[in-house]
């Protein structure tokens, strides 16, 4: 039996919805995303706990407008071959991707510094995880207020 594009349509439509109907499509995008930000985070630190320390995570309090919010971070490190930064991811945590940055550092880069502009979705934690050459993993968390809404709002 074949089916018209129309008739294939129509089924597809009517799955979603009895799966809907039957509680199997429950999870809505916020859940969503307030898991995957610390799943993110957790697979980069390959699960080690970040401490608080060492990272400095710069952005301003409130954001006029989500879209475009300056973000400059800063790990205290000596950048030495024993003593460096390897990586920086920064997270936050109410975005539809809570996936906003990563940056890669080596002992030549001299210092631990970043900064760009990130877009963010409202009001909602940003978070920099840093992991170190010695495979300890340091973190900030700062809270910005978007008036303006970023991805979508």
């Amino acid at each position: 039996m074949l089916l018209t594009r129309r008739q294939a349509l129509f089924a597809g439509v009517g799955a979603v919805a009895a799966a809907g109907a039957l509680g199997r499509v429950a999870v809505s995008p916020a859940q969503a995303a307030a898991d995957d930000y610390m799943a993110e985070i957790m697979a980069f630190t390959e699960g080690r706990e970040p401490t608080m320390g060492r990272v400095m995570l710069d952005v301003p309090e409130i954001a006029e407008n989500g879209n475009t919010v300056p973000m400059t971070v800063t790990v205290d490190s000596p950048m030495t071959e024993e003593d460096h930064v390897v990586e920086v991811l920064v997270v936050a945590d109410g975005n539809p991707r809570p996936g906003v940055a990563k940056f890669a550092f080596t002992p030549m880069s001299g210092i631990a510094l970043a900064n760009t502009r990130i877009r963010l979705a409202n009001t909602q934690d940003v978070i920099a995880v840093a992991k170190m050459s010695d495979g300890s993993v340091f973190m900030d968390r700062k809270e910005v207020k978007v008036t303006i809404g970023g991805c979508g709002g």
